[in-house]
């Protein structure tokens, strides 16, 4: 017969917080939300890791190139979703990678023998307004110049007349050589308060250009999360059907970080792609697998070393039905809970610290609180962001009220590249795993996420605690009755929230 669990499969919603010593020093703007997203090696430091602990789900209606590009300004990371060509995959990743770059790749360029009209038609398609001029017109040639649209005047000037009758020679542009430090490439825009600075080769041909603007705009987001050539970091999911394809086009893109997405990733298949992504990039990729709900599962993934992190997580989804439809998950809390103990027992036993993504089963701020609190070293939400002007999915106005759509990867809407299946045509039947609904709007996604954050670094220091790795050593938690909950909310009084209110009522109910 079936081996029955003792244990009743728990969600966090069943859990409390018990307040420890606050200390006089401590306050919230000084907690540290960095969170590793790679294996941990005895007391060595991360390969990768991100400046908060939230990173958006591999889904069509949520992880687009906005949110992504949103997303890693605030410190966070997206997983861009795999249900797509991998062309267009990739694209997206470039998209992230390019956006905001210390040191940026010229994308738009021209010659000497160009037409302003031409020019103009080069900065409207790309959105430029300053076009190095090299000898060839490509992002590596001989830089004879730099045209801006401060340089001629278009409804007045020749569009006829060449670029070389208005630009600035090379003679006369400030540059920097190839090699220098972003702060000293700063330093230069700033002395000669140019908007622009290209970085050359002894040759002269052009490496690369430096913006101010980048330099405000990182100003303005202290926790942005950049790799080693200061552009934004970017996930992407993969399946089990084209990793083999999939996967270099990702890494040629830029992808920093890949994660299998499977609502069921305890399976020879992933496996197989895990050994396979090893073989062909050796450990320079920071790998994640999943989905599992059971430290055997957790045991069966980790055992070869080759896995960075793990996800947890099947059917705690607010879109998902797995559950409902093939009567297999658990509810989160339990999982997670039960794959943290064997995670720390491993790290004891071997010196091999595991991260863990708590993926689903969250409705609201004080979950992630929770969920942080059991042990998890980031979590992994689709609603959450789905509900962002920054998501991929259109604006619509019902009664009113707006909303955005979102599916999960489980439904016909999504099921596609072979998720579920090796060949669409040999399916016998078709059932869903996931719902199409609406969620409410909220607005930018940085207003969201700086709420939740000051949230749970204020229970950070309820706890006492000044980092996450101290938040899960010193949380104490303790289970809740319904008369606990009952008592915990609002009674005799009538409230009045408007439609952006930040209380921590579930995010699928705000509005």
């Amino acid at each position: 017969m079936a081996i029955i669990l003792s244990d009743t499969s728990r969600t966090f919603s069943e859990y409390l917080l018990i307040p420890r010593l606050t200390r006089s020093d401590q306050k919230p703007e000084l907690v540290d939300l960095s969170t590793p997203l790679s294996v941990i090696e005895g007391n060595e430091s991360p390969k990768f890791k991100t400046n908060i602990p939230l990173v958006s789900a591999s889904m069509q209606a949520v992880s687009g190139p906005d949110l992504a590009i949103a997303l890693a300004r605030q410190g966070g990371l997206s997983f861009i979703f795999c249900s797509q060509p991998i062309a267009s995959q990739a694209e997206m990743i470039r998209q992230v990678k390019r956006h905001k770059a210390g040191f940026v790749p010229s994308d738009t360029n021209a010659t000497e023998d160009m037409t302003l009209q031409e020019v103009i038609t080069l900065m409207r398609s790309s959105g430029h307004s300053t076009v190095p001029v090299t000898s060839d017109g490509s992002p590596t040639g001989l830089l004879k110049g730099i045209i801006t649209d401060r340089d001629f005047w278009e409804h007045e000037d020749d569009m006829s007349n060449k670029v070389k009758q208005h630009m600035t020679l090379i003679d006369d542009v400030i540059y920097g050589s190839d090699g220098i430090s972003l702060r000293d490439a700063n330093g230069l825009l700033h002395k000669h308060k140019k908007e622009c600075l290209p970085v050359l080769s002894p040759q002269r041909h052009l490496v690369a250009l430096v913006f101010k603007k980048d330099y405000e705009d990182h100003r303005r987001h202290p926790l942005e999360l950049l790799d080693a050539s200061k552009r934004l970091c970017v996930g992407a999911a993969i399946n089990t059907h084209d990793y083999v394809d999939r996967v270099p086009a990702l890494v040629e893109a830029g992808v920093d970080v890949i994660c299998f997405d499977s609502s069921d990733g305890f399976n020879e298949h992933q496996m197989e792609g895990v050994r396979w992504i090893r073989n062909k990039f050796g450990k320079a990729i920071t790998l994640g697998a999943g989905n599992i709900v059971s430290a055997e599962g957790f045991d069966y993934l980790v055992g070869h070393d080759l896995i960075d992190f793990v996800k947890v997580g099947i059917g705690g989804g607010s879109i998902c039905i797995t559950r409902e439809q093939k009567g297999i998950g658990r509810g989160q809390a339990s999982a997670l809970m039960d794959i943290v103990q064997r995670r720390n027992s491993l790290a004891k036993e071997t010196g091999r610290y595991i991260p863990i993504c708590s993926d689903g089963g969250l409705s609201n701020d004080t979950q992630i609180v929770i969920a942080l609190a059991m042990g998890a070293d980031f979590v992994m939400m689709g609603r959450y962001f789905a509900m962002t002007d920054e998501s991929p999915t259109p604006k619509t106005s019902i009664n009113g009220q707006m909303y955005k759509p979102y599916w999960g990867e489980g439904t016909r809407r999504a099921q596609n590249w072979q998720r579920y299946s090796s060949s669409m045509e040999s399916r016998q039947m078709i059932f869903e795993e996931g719902v199409d609904a609406y969620v409410p709007l909220v607005g930018p996604l940085s207003e969201l996420v700086q709420t939740t954050l000051y949230k749970l670094r204020s229970t950070m220091v309820n706890v006492g605690a000044d980092s996450l790795s101290e938040f899960r050593e010193q949380a104490i938690l303790t289970m809740v009755s319904e008369q606990s909950v009952e008592e915990a909310g609002t009674s005799n009084v009538r409230q009045f929230t408007s439609n952006r209110d930040a209380d921590n009522s579930d995010w699928g109910n705000r509005g």
